[in-house]
């Protein structure tokens, strides 16, 4: 069958496998599973009781929740009767939340657990365009999700059937969602996106990642993000089994647990996985050590599709007998695709993941593209190590003058929200969006990203940094967590460095340095200093002149959305470290001494 709307999605599980796993979270310590069955039957007993409340087409329900089969079977209910899903993520302070709350217009919020109703009802009680507040877990005195179903199973015939006329009269352009970027910068824009935008994203991204209803899928990026809301409608669509994270902490327990096929990520999350395998490494003694670099080695000079010589991929199977079957086994042993996207990706994560076995599908996009552009896919003919990779079907790409990208197709936004000047500022009149990053096209077929535009900075000689490529090249030491950038009209380039705590304190132990100092007394420890400052040497040999580190400061705080140096999808938000650390970064150019 045509898929056009996304809650066509249910009738393909009916048709085509209603009794498999459709979703799956845990409870207690316990999976608990939905069939598609299941999924289709409580997503239509939630429109039916929002049609029994009195909501209709056109009206706005915000939820905030932690990922699980709820947020489907709400969502599904939702689309069906034209409501329009506002999705925010549960990190956001309370101007963040009061704002999105009055702005969206929406009528009801569902929050998922009491955490998030202590510190979000104070911001709704102040809203007045709400008439409903639910949640997800039982909570004392807070009506519950179940209400609703409850209504749908007592409605009457007249219910179903009008239910069934406004799910046959919604188009593939109207509008389904309402996605309020995190924002890196300035007040959060919400980002309009319809059926057509996310139906054709998704079936792009079936067709790159090939699941099938053998398949599990472990779901790790929040479904208000909106590249986990792709992966979770294309796992769906391809009949495999979702899967949702308990947390962060627990990926690789999960992983292993169900024994996933796959799971999605942003670059941040496979930079803490390759960290944790590598301080592991370290910890080993003599010739284990010494192998287990050996094959670190060799999968960083990895190129896919026999491009290496067959000297190479014989010394490739001996590294993945010792040791990258070592890897995926603590990925619970199943693990061979990671759709990538929402920030830059190291390419030597890229490239090692990829000759440990574990395909790296790294992609390009925003939310106001629904998300991709373009993908990494499992064919030499659509993949390129390094790039974002190849533009999805109807989609179009052009590079301006400056460099930046700009976008047309089915997946660019409806606009943003009550922001008519703002939509007309990004979208041109022949509907070429403007996508803000700076870019090139290679070998005619495959992109690849410099930089946020906004974010490109020029020294005072003229020379213009591009300091995510820079970044990404100072995260490759073992030593650093963060790092920005910076040095805007200054004469050189310095950067505010978050070390990676755990690695160092276990530096310090070797060394005899450690005794229970804290983040503040670590990082003045003068051995310290001289390590990290070995390692920006080594990096800037690697570097043209002008874009080498001259002086680093590290700093003793961990970047965090809920300390506000990172957006809720894990982006720096560089305005914010700027302010935060203003006395240090004047500190770096009053100095004259390195």
């Amino acid at each position: 069958m045509q898929i056009t709307r996304t809650f066509d999605l249910l009738d393909r599980y009916i048709n085509n496998f209603p009794e498999i796993t459709a979703l799956a979270a845990k409870e207690n310590g316990k999976w608990i599973e939905y069939s598609a069955k299941q999924y289709n039957e409580l997503a239509h007993l939630f429109a039916y009781g929002l049609l029994e409340m009195g909501l209709k087409k056109g009206d706005k329900i915000i939820t905030i929740s932690n990922n699980r089969p709820e947020w489907n079977f709400a969502d599904m209910g939702m689309a069906m009767l034209g409501i329009v899903h506002v999705p925010i993520f549960t990190s956001l302070n309370s101007s963040e939340y009061k704002y999105i709350l009055e702005h969206s217009d929406a009528r009801m919020v569902i929050l998922s657990d009491s955490k998030l109703y202590e510190s979000i009802k104070p911001v709704y009680d102040k809203v007045k365009n709400i008439d409903y507040l639910f949640s997800f877990n039982a909570i004392d005195g807070v009506a519950n999700w179940m209400d609703v179903i409850n209504k749908g199973k007592a409605c009457k015939k007249d219910i179903i059937e009008k239910t069934e006329k406004i799910k046959s009269e919604i188009k593939p352009n109207d509008l389904a969602s309402i996605m309020y970027t995190s924002g890196t910068t300035g007040t959060p824009k919400g980002v309009m996106l319809s059926h057509r935008n996310l139906v054709e994203n998704f079936l792009a991204a079936a067709n790159i990642f090939k699941l099938t209803p053998e398949d599990k899928f472990l779901s790790i990026l929040p479904l208000c993000h909106v590249g986990g809301r792709l992966g979770n409608y294309q796992t769906q669509y391809s009949g495999a089994s979702i899967y949702y994270c308990e947390s962060m902490a627990t990926i690789a327990t999960d992983l292993r647990e169900i024994k996933a096929s796959g799971f999605d990520a942003v670059p941040r999350i496979l930079e803490k996985i390759y960290d944790n395998v590598i301080a592991k490494g370290r910890s080993l003694k003599g010739m284990k050590k010494t192998i287990f670099f050996w094959a670190v080695k060799l999968g960083l000079k990895y190129q896919p599709f026999g491009q290496n010589s067959w000297f190479y991929y014989k010394k490739l199977k001996i590294a993945d007998k010792l040791i990258f079957t070592k890897w995926r086994e603590a990925l619970g042993g199943n693990a061979r695709l990671v759709g990538c996207g929402g920030a830059s990706l190291q390419p030597r994560l890229e490239r090692i993941f990829w000759a440990s076995g574990l395909k790296i599908l790294n992609m390009y996009g925003l939310t106001e593209t629904s998300p991709i552009i373009t993908i990494n896919g499992q064919e030499k003919n659509l993949c390129q190590l390094g790039t974002v990779g190849a533009l999805i079907d109807g989609v179009e790409i052009k590079i301006a003058e400056d460099g930046e990208i700009l976008c047309k197709g089915h997946n660019v936004m409806l606009g943003y929200y009550k922001d008519k000047e703002l939509t007309e500022s990004v979208l041109d009149n022949e509907g070429w969006f403007y996508t803000g990053d700076v870019g090139k096209i290679v070998d005619e077929k495959f992109l690849t990203i410099n930089d946020r535009k906004k974010e490109i900075f020029k020294l005072s000689n003229g020379k213009y940094i591009a300091p995510q490529v820079i970044e990404n090249k100072i995260k490759e030491s073992i030593f650093i967590d963060q790092v920005m950038v910076v040095g805007e009209h200054q004469k050189f380039a310095s950067a505010l460095i978050v070390p990676n705590f755990e690695y160092l304190k276990n530096w310090c132990k070797t060394n005899g340095l450690y005794s229970n100092q804290d983040n503040n007394q670590l990082i003045c420890i003068p051995e310290v200093l001289d390590v990290y400052n070995k390692e920006i040497s080594i990096i800037n040999k690697s570097m043209s002149d002008y874009e080498r580190i001259q002086r680093i400061r590290l700093v003793s705080e961990v970047w965090s959305p809920l300390s506000g140096e990172l957006s809720a999808s894990l982006k720096m938000k560089r305005k914010n470290i700027e302010s935060k650390y203003q006395e240090v970064l004047e500190s770096i150019y009053k100095r004259k001494e390195f």
